[in-house]
Parts: C-alpha cells; structure tokens; sequence
C-alpha cells in the first residue's frame, strides 16, 4: 500500500478539476484502512498553491537552482554593504519575476490562465523560499495548498508553514518531476464513456465554482477599493469647499487690511497736525507763564 506522501504526490501532481474527484475516489479504494481518513482530509490547493506545484513537478531543477542561489544569498548578507544588499535585492527581484513568468507559462499550457493577483502570490512564495529555508523545504515539498509571504526578517512561524501545505511531514519531501503529457495519436477505437457527460458537467460545475470564488474576490476587492475612491472624493470635495471658503476670508481680510492701511494713514496725518498744534499751544502757555512769573517778581 502507497504510504501518505506518496498518495499526496499523485494528488498533487493533478490539475484543479481532478483532484477532488481522485481523491474521493482514493478514499474509496481506501475505505476500511487507517490511510482513508488522512487521504479525506488532504485539503485542495489554491490556485496561487497549484500553479507552484505544477513549477517544482515541471521545472525542479530550476527551482532548485533558485533554492540554492536563495541559500547562498543568505550566508553573504551578513557581509555585505548597503549598496551591495540592494543589487541583491533587485537581482533577486528579477529572478523571482522571471520563475514567475514561467509559471504562468506552464499554468497557461495545462488551462488555466493565471491572474496578476495570483501571480503576485506565486512570486511572493518564490521569495519567501529564497529568503526563508523553512519556506523553500515547503516549496520544494510540491505539496502547498496556500501561498507563502514573509520578509525574511525573522523566520516564518512553524504554524504558519505547516498550516501551507498538505501534510507535517510534507518538509523534507520533494515533489516527484514530471513531465509534460505528450499527446499521443488519435484512437479511432475509443470506448464511449457513459460517464463521460456526468464528468464533463462536475468538471465544468467546479471550474464555475472556483471562478465564481475567484470573482467574489475580485468583487470583494473592488467595492473596497471604490468604497476608498468614493471616501477620498468626499474629502477631497470638502476640502475644496474649504479652500474656497478660506480664499474668500483671505480675499475680505485684504480688502479690510488695505481700508486700515487709508484710515491708518489719515489717522497718521491728523496725529501729525494734533502734534504740532500741541507744541504750538505748549510753547503759548510757556510763554504766558513766564510773563506772569516776570509780573509777579516785580511786585515782590
């Protein structure tokens, strides 16, 4: 009897449609064993999760390389400059953005067409294996059924990991590769399938399943976004009418402050003229009291 892993890995190794189907039917084939009810509960991959396995299956070697080149980077960042850091970091960049593109590539042959939401968490794993090892043995593992994301800062929590792909002892484990299927002739003698139609129609019905997941998603992502255009306009709006609000105060506060600057200056003038004939009228009283002072010394 084929242990878990091993059960996992033909699962895996299966494209988004086929693998529920196999593996209740694995559950069957099983039923009455200890394996029946861990088979039951592998957990079916996101799309983000498939399309990585699909690339470890297809493209090992170039995953590994991208392991190994992940591995080295860490031991030579404790030595490295500032500037040297961001080279790595754009050269990293460019390397995961070019795995992705294949993924997609290899995602596109088998179908399915990947989204820039999915692609971004296919890079996002792709770098979290490279900066984290825990993530590049999950990686590795071809066994994900969630996408990675970490910074590499600290390393990622043994629950987190765990809960990413399908099994514990998934770490360790390498996917088998696979290559493409080559189609082969045509057979004219084909045995018409009675099941053929019922299997098209669960196929077809899981495919519309997962695109109306996908769809929710997509819907979900832009009310909140246009929740956030519709907010920011609203403030943007009142902020304008305030503007205009302090413009016409600053308008009516220039027309009082030049009125201010005229009364200012009149008042300077009628200031001026007082002052004069204040010092006209004190320099009269002066004299006048000098007079009587001169009288009342000729008296005495």
């Amino acid at each position: 009897m084929a242990d878990l892993l091993e059960i996992a890995d033909e699962l895996y190794a299966l494209t988004l449609p086929e693998f529920t189907p196999a593996r209740d039917a694995r559950v069957k084939e099983l039923k009455g064993t200890p394996l029946a009810a861990a088979v039951k509960a592998l957990r079916k991959p996101s799309t983000s999760a498939w399309v990585l396995n699909l690339l470890v299956r297809r493209e090992a070697g170039q995953v590994d390389q991208v392991l190994s080149v992940g591995a080295a980077l860490r031991e030579a960042q404790q030595a490295m400059s500032a500037g040297e850091l961001r080279a790595l970091t754009r050269q990293r960049r460019q390397v995961t953005a070019a795995v992705t593109t294949q993924a997609r590539r290899l995602a596109g042959e088998e179908g399915l067409r990947v989204t820039e939401s999915v692609a971004e968490q296919v890079e996002a794993t792709l770098t979290a294996a490279m900066v984290d090892e825990g993530c590049g043995r999950a990686l590795r593992s071809g066994l994900l059924v969630a996408a990675l994301s970490t910074t590499g800062v600290e390393p990622m929590d043994d629950a987190d990991l765990a809960a990413a792909v399908a099994l514990p002892d998934a770490l360790g484990f390498n996917a088998t590769p696979r290559a493409a299927p080559v189609p082969g002739p045509p057979d004219l003698h084909v045995v018409p399938d009675p099941d053929r139609a019922a299997k098209a129609r669960a196929a077809a019905e899981e495919r519309l399943a997962e695109a109306t997941g996908e769809h929710e998603e997509a819907q979900s992502a832009f009310d909140e976004a246009s929740g956030e255009v519709e907010r920011l306009q609203a403030r943007s709006l009142q902020l304008e009418a305030e503007i205009d609000e302090l413009r016409r105060r600053l308008s009516d506060l220039e027309e009082e402050s030049d009125g201010l600057e005229e009364e200012l200056a009149e008042a300077e003038e009628v200031r001026d003229g007082a002052g004069a004939e204040l010092r006209t009228a004190t320099a009269a009283r002066d004299g006048a009291q000098a007079a009587v002072d001169r009288l009342d010394r000729g008296q005495r």
